[in-house]
């Protein structure tokens, strides 16, 4: 077949005519080879470029119009709101106290996450001096990242406590404040979270001092304090112990009875939150008083689980298995 091609200027008329006319077999053919890489374009694009091709159709299905914001939803990353209370939970350990501090762990693991809240669990001790503490206690950051070791030597009532808060500020200093409390806690304490959160939201911020006041029966006494289970410092006054001469020249003694000291010398601490009766000892064998007595449903923390029975029967108290699910592989009744 022989084409013959003429440069012709064509009228509106002859134009039409020319549209009129039956299309030859090679325009049928790039008609056709058209529209098949036409198609095989928008294939590709809808098959390998799902996200793509749905974002061009929402941006141009009306007409320039913006896409409405459920459109996009799937697009945009959630913004996640600032908690509006943070709370740093220091746990006194020792470095080679590694089963109280699986278990201490697990406890806080497995309560459920306080909503708009940053509540951080770490555990805190001196330098290690064992060969094997720098390979286990290494593992335990390496899986866990919950542990604060302090630059000084393992002691009970010689200054760690000082230590644990006077570092806060230099360990912590990205600018701002980190938290808005600080807590020292036992490692033979247990605190529930939600509870322990609902009682600090609506406390002050400043000049805070927190916890179960001792002695509890005549807590308006000069010399009171709070226990050791547990007591939290507004972020104000970790500062202030980082940088006063009353707390570093007084280290040695019981040390939440030396904190209280360092608050009522220096007139700090003024905004005294007493938790009794919902933060108390665990009663077993001893007398009941005002700060020992049996577990209540709104506990905030309980001391003196000194063995795994008394952890066990506060925490079935508590329900902290209800979510264990039934399976073949296990039976624990």
């Amino acid at each position: 077949m022989a084409f013959n091609y003429k440069t012709t200027a064509f009228s509106a008329s002859g134009l039409a005519q020319e549209a009129m006319k039956k299309p030859s077999l090679y325009t049928s053919y790039a008609i056709a080879f058209v529209l098949l890489a036409a198609a095989m374009t928008a294939l590709v694009f809808f098959v390998i470029y799902p996200n793509e091709f749905r974002l061009q159709s929402m941006v141009t299905s009306r007409c320039g119009s913006r896409p409405s914001s459920s459109s996009l939803s799937s697009f945009v990353e959630p913004v996640t709101p600032e908690p509006d209370l943070r709370l740093l939970i220091g746990i006194l350990s020792l470095p080679d106290s590694y089963e109280r501090r699986h278990l201490v762990r697990d406890v806080y693991a497995l309560q459920p996450d306080v909503a708009n809240a940053r509540i951080d669990v770490r555990f805190v001790f001196c330098n290690l001096t064992k060969e094997e503490q720098r390979v286990l206690v290494a593992m335990e950051i390496m899986l866990y990242d919950d542990i604060i070791i302090l630059d000084c030597a393992e002691n009970m009532d010689n200054g760690k406590t000082y230590t644990y808060f006077s570092s806060l500020p230099k360990i912590l200093d990205g600018g701002g404040r980190p938290y808005d409390y600080v807590m020292k806690a036992d490692d033979d304490t247990y605190f529930r979270l939600q509870l322990l959160a609902e009682s600090l939201r609506k406390l002050p911020r400043e000049d805070m001092y927190y916890g179960l006041i001792t002695p509890c029966l005549n807590w308006r006494t000069r010399d009171h304090y709070m226990s050791g289970m547990g007591y939290i410092l507004s972020w104000d006054l970790v500062e202030w112990i980082a940088t006063a001469e009353t707390p570093r020249n007084h280290q040695v003694g019981p040390e939440d009875k030396v904190m209280g000291t360092w608050l009522r010398e220096a007139r700090r601490g003024k905004n005294e939150i007493n938790m009794e009766p919902v933060m108390y000892d665990y009663l077993e064998g001893e007398p009941r008083t005002c700060y020992r007595h049996e577990l209540v449903p709104d506990t905030v923390g309980v001391h003196m689980l000194k063995n795994n029975w008394r952890w066990a029967t506060a925490l079935k108290y508590f329900n902290a298995t209800v979510g264990l699910k039934p399976s073949n592989l296990y039976h624990t009744s």
